[in-house]
């Protein structure tokens, strides 16, 4: 198990803010945890016994809708944290957390997490700025879903996902998603985003290959998502 001092993931997260005696405590007190694709890391309702840094691997984190559906809220990979807003609210999770491929986290517990926050203000201050940022993030949601079409919700989408998670050596987007995935994101049917999809691929804007989506021209994906 890596020491937190020497983690490379560190300067990503709030734990860069904090002292050497600081990372050590939380290194003694952590686990290494691992979850496999589509398994569940948390679920709505679950009172959280401490924070997850993701070290490997990505997870994303939805809500239940009262239909029924998934609403899929962000995604989460290397260098960021989960479960933080529940820690230190001390509330349940409002969202459920599912590991999108094989991911590899280390598990803090929340005594060492609120009592680095009430010693150290760098620390708490850095935990504030990313819960500052998950609102933003969330306001854009509500935004987007009522002020943009469902062909400019996918076209952004897409853009997100290859600028934050990157492509492979034949230029696709290394998250793949399945179809419903795809529409829970963007708040739609299934159906619908299949076929918006087909229209992106028809217009040449982006290629296909199973759940592979590849972007072929980023610039009229990106007027499209900003309406121009």
């Amino acid at each position: 198990m890596s020491k937190c001092e020497k983690c490379i993931v560190r300067k990503f997260t709030g734990l860069n803010t904090l002292t050497s005696d600081e990372l050590k405590c939380i290194s003694d007190g952590k686990t290494t945890r691992s979850f496999k694709k589509g398994e569940v890391i948390f679920d709505e309702g679950e009172h959280l016994k401490g924070i997850y840094c993701v070290r490997h691997g990505i997870a994303k984190l939805s809500k239940l809708s009262t239909n029924g559906k998934d609403q899929i809220i962000k995604f989460v990979s290397g260098g960021e944290v989960l479960g933080q807003r529940s820690v230190i609210a001390k509330e349940p999770t409002n969202l459920r957390a599912v590991a999108v491929n094989d991911m590899n986290s280390c598990f803090i517990p929340k005594n060492i997490i609120l009592d680095n926050l009430h010693s150290n203000p760098d620390f708490s201050l850095d935990m504030l700025h990313n819960l500052a940022n998950e609102l933003k993030e969330a306001d854009d949601v509500i935004v987007n879903i009522s002020q943009k079409s469902v062909k400019q919700r996918i076209a952004e989408t897409l853009l997100h996902l290859e600028e934050n998670f990157g492509v492979d050596q034949d230029g696709f987007m290394i998250i793949q998603l399945s179809r419903e995935d795809i529409s829970n994101i963007v708040g739609t049917a299934t159906e619908s985003c299949i076929r918006m999809l087909s229209e992106l691929k028809k217009e040449g804007l982006i290629s296909t290959s199973g759940k592979r989506i590849q972007i072929t021209d980023v610039v009229k994906m990106r007027k499209l998502s900003e309406g121009i």
